[in-house]
This record gives structure tokens, C-alpha cells and sequence, in this order.
């Protein structure tokens, strides 16, 4: 595959622009931050994130993919199956290691002082969606390689999950007004704006739910799944109780977030 990068930008950049627009046109809840404020450090941080990962990773899941394949490492590397059949696969064991790894960073106190650097964002939008510490990031990383070593996964499978899982994510943080009767059907299989807000709101038991990122079923299968917030979405208020002010949306306060009490 050629220029696997250039795809996944396009793709993201695709994405972003058009939840972009999408919030713009129809939100779902009034913003009580400035929106250029968050967005010009939230983008920043993914810069941040990007430098950091080329320095630290040797590989990445795309390169782990190839030396698989050539080696013939894997589980799915057993066995001639059709190439859709693989991807769909590779897709669902890749999306429940993200909903377990997510879960995971949740109840493990370190984990948590991590994570609770995504869920520190004041407003929920598109950019929250690549909002991730690069110790977290890294993390995942290890993770995923591990993952598609271990099952085989092919890079043209990995390339489809992490379009998809960049897209889902920034779709379904997405500060965008979605007609509950879609919003009802589309939560059957994948994670909407509504359903994941939940997951960002102040109150511990919400903040708590709706770990899936991409598949919904997962949190219907390990009894993490809450269909609405206790004060309705156009209240819920979002963030982290102890990084309430302006200033904790500042791209180095994010970065050390996780060192501090406060």
C-alpha cells in the first residue's frame, strides 16, 4: 500500500471538516468556552502527539502488520481467508481491545491520571475526539502492535480500523444535534454524540459508562451501557471537577495534568 500516512490524513481531515461543519450548523449544546481557545491548543496537542510518536515508536501497528504478514505471524495468517472476511475480524477483536483498553484506563488509578487528561475538556466537540495525552498514545500503541502481532492482522485491516476508529471518534464527540429517531437506530450498532457524552459528564457514575468508541455492542455486553444523562444533554455539564479553569485547556497544563493533584 502506498503512502498509508497520506490516507489516513486525508481521511481525518476529511472527517474533521465535516463534524466541523456539522456543529456548526446544528449544535447539540451551548459551548461554555471559547471555541478558537480549545481548538488551537486541542489541535496543537495532536501535532504534539504526532512529533512525539515518530520519535518514540520505532514501528507503528502498520509496520508490525507487514513484518506479520511476511513472517506469517498470527492466528489469522493460518488460515486463506477471504480478504473482507479478515478485515471484518480484524475490526471487531481491534475495537474490543480499544473498548477493554479504554475500560481499563478507567479503573487503574495511573491509567486514570492519564486518561482524565481527554475527559479534563470543558465543552465535548469534534477536537475532543483526538484530545489524548502522548503517554496514552503511546500506550495504545504498544497495545495495538501487540494485538495485530498476536492475531495476524493484515495492514490493509489495520489502515481500515484506524480510519475508522479516528472517524467514530470524532464523529461521536461531536457537539452536533443528531434526530432521536436516527440517533435511536444508529446507537444499535455504533457510538453516537448522545451516547458517548454521557461518558464526559462530571458525574462519576456517567463518567463511568459508555466506554465503546466505534461498536456499541460492547458496552450492551458488559452492562457499561447508560442510554441518557441524569440532567438531560443540554445540561450535562462536562469536564474534570478539579481542572475546571480556563487555563487547564492550555496545551502545557494538559500535558501535565496528570502529575498534579490539582
Amino acid at each position: 500500500m502506498q503512502n498509508p500516512e497520506m490516507i489516513r490524513l486525508s481521511f481525518f481531515l476529511s472527517v474533521l471538516i465535516l463534524c466541523g461543519l456539522w456543529e456548526w450548523l446544528t449544535p447539540r449544546k451551548q459551548l461554555t468556552q471559547s471555541k478558537l481557545y480549545r481548538w488551537l491548543n486541542n489541535l496543537g496537542l495532536i501535532a504534539f502527539n504526532s512529533v512525539c510518536l515518530s520519535l518514540v515508536m520505532p514501528i507503528l501497528a502498520f509496520e508490525s502488520a507487514i513484518y506479520a504478514a511476511d513472517s506469517n505471524w498470527g492466528l489469522l495468517n493460518q488460515f486463506q481467508l477471504p480478504s473482507y472476511i479478515e478485515i471484518i475480524i480484524s475490526v471487531v477483536l481491534l475495537d474490543l481491545t480499544i473498548y477493554l483498553q479504554h475500560l481499563v484506563f478507567h479503573r487503574i488509578p495511573i491509567l486514570w491520571r492519564l486518561h482524565r487528561m481527554h475527559h479534563a475538556d470543558q465543552d465535548i466537540d469534534v477536537t475532543t475526539g483526538t484530545r489524548f495525552h502522548p503517554i496514552e498514545i503511546i500506550l495504545s500503541m504498544w497495545i495495538k502492535i501487540g494485538l495485530v502481532l498476536m492475531f495476524g492482522v493484515s495492514p490493509i485491516a489495520v489502515i481500515v480500523f484506524e480510519i475508522i476508529l479516528n472517524a467514530s471518534a470524532m464523529f461521536n464527540h461531536s457537539n452536533a444535534f443528531l434526530p432521536l429517531k436516527i440517533d435511536g437506530m444508529l446507537r444499535k450498532v455504533i457510538v453516537t454524540p448522545d451516547m458517548h457524552r454521557i461518558h464526559h459528564s462530571v458525574i462519576e457514575k456517567e463518567t463511568h459508562s459508555n466506554f465503546g468508541f466505534f461498536l456499541s455492542i460492547w458496552d450492551r455486553m458488559f452492562n457499561t451501557y447508560r442510554a441518557q444523562p441524569v440532567l438531560g444533554h443540554e445540561n450535562v455539564k462536562i469536564g474534570i471537577p478539579m481542572f475546571q479553569s480556563r487555563t487547564e485547556q492550555r496545551l502545557d497544563k494538559m500535558l501535565t495534568q496528570p502529575f498534579r493533584r490539582t
